[in-house]
């Protein structure tokens, strides 16, 4: 007995087609629903129509007083560096290493000067040699012209031993010239403090060779201190003598106030800048030399001004553009800039009243008569109190 054969599988392609009806179906269902959702709920808004979401700050009336800063450093009254100026020599012993304090006069080093020293001794012995030639000279020229009134001598023998004699007494006074300088050069190998001082540095150690002009140590005197800086030409009336000056010192966070002491008549060929001094008493030698200090003055006198956040202008050059609210709609306005400081923006008052409505967060978005819904800005109204608290205090 046969087996009866399945019957044959239908061929997947076959469904294809009712898989995408299907498909087709669904999306145009769900489609409806949608729109029957949008329509249901009456009148529809455009999205452009909707007032725009923006955060303002209230524009505050304010005053703005240019002002510079400058970077200059701290500098001491007196630098000596040390070393020969005469001789060349070893290093014999250097006595004092950076910080130590010496007084005028003090030994901060010793030089290796035995050749030195025996040439002076040298020297003052051919002096000594020849002053007793020369005195005995002398008394034979003085002798020898007594015997001319007899006839015992004639005056040509006298104006020989005379010659002889004044020859011996300018050898003399060369040798005690050449001794003299040997004794500067022997003075030389002992290096004292030319003033009473600190050691700042110390470049040579014993053993190392010296020729006149290197130094050994340098000195300085920081009792007072001297602030320097360059300021740009354009501002040579802003830094006038007398000016007062707001110092910052930046390697003690320390700050201060003091008055430029002196400015220079020129300006530097090459840089094109003026160099201005002022003098800071240093009593307890608290300030550091050689460090960076900031200084910052005010110039002109105090105009009126409008205050708003750097983030709610577009600045170029002279000239910044804002939105401000009114009535619910944003307009477009062009300002004087009069100057900027820590983050905000001070502006003439002419072009802005005071109490403007003044867009921050979202004004890149708008145009010239958007609507908007406008909330106050309490972050950027934060910081402009914080400002301007700061600048009160350091009035």
């Amino acid at each position: 007995m046969s087996t009866p054969k399945p019957p044959p599988a239908r061929p997947r392609r076959a469904r294809l087609p009712l898989f995408m009806a299907t498909g087709a179906g669904l999306i145009i269902l769900f489609g409806g629903v949608l729109l029957h959702r949008t329509t249901a709920g009456g009148e529809v808004t455009a999205l452009a129509a909707a007032p725009k979401g923006v955060s303002v700050v209230t524009a505050s009336s304010t005053t703005w007083r240019p002002s510079r800063r400058y970077i200059g450093t701290l500098e001491p009254w007196l630098t000596a560096r040390v070393g020969p100026q005469l001789i060349s020599a070893y290093v014999d012993t250097v006595l004092v290493r950076p910080g130590a304090a010496v007084k005028r006069g003090a030994v901060l080093a010793t030089l290796d000067c035995r050749n030195a020293s025996a040439m002076e001794k040298a020297i003052s012995l051919q002096a000594r040699a020849l002053e007793a030639t020369q005195g005995a000279i002398s008394n034979e020229a003085a002798r020898v012209a007594g015997l001319l009134d007899g006839g015992y001598a004639s005056p040509n023998e006298v104006e020989l031993k005379q010659a002889d004699s004044a020859s011996k007494q300018a050898q003399l006074l060369a040798l005690q010239a050449q001794m003299l300088g040997s004794s500067l050069q022997v003075s030389d190998c002992v290096l004292r403090a030319p003033f009473d001082a600190e050691i700042s540095d110390r470049q040579a150690d014993p053993g190392a060779f010296v020729r006149p002009g290197s130094t050994l140590l340098t000195a300085i005197d920081r009792s007072t201190v001297r602030v320097s800086a360059e300021v740009p030409e354009a501002d040579f009336d802003a830094v006038a003598p007398g000016t007062p000056v707001r110092l910052k010192l930046l390697a003690t966070s320390a700050t201060r106030d003091g008055l430029i002491a002196r400015r220079a008549p020129s300006a530097d060929v090459s840089t094109r800048t003026i160099h201005v001094e002022l003098d800071l008493p240093n009593p307890d030698r608290s300030l550091p030399v050689g460090t960076t200090v900031e200084l910052s003055l005010d110039v002109g006198e105090p105009k009126p001004a409008l205050e708003l956040p750097i983030a709610s202008a577009s600045v170029r050059g002279r000239r910044a553009n804002v939105f401000v609210v009114e009535g619910g709609v944003a307009h477009a306005r062009t300002l004087d800039v009069m100057g900027e400081t820590q983050g905000r923006l001070f502006v003439d008052p002419k072009g802005l009243p005071a109490g403007a409505q003044v867009v921050t967060l979202g004004r890149t978005g708008l145009r010239e008569g958007d609507a908007v819904a406008a909330k106050p800005d309490a972050l950027s109204q934060r910081g402009a109190t914080q400002t301007a608290q700061a600048e009160g205090a350091k009035r």
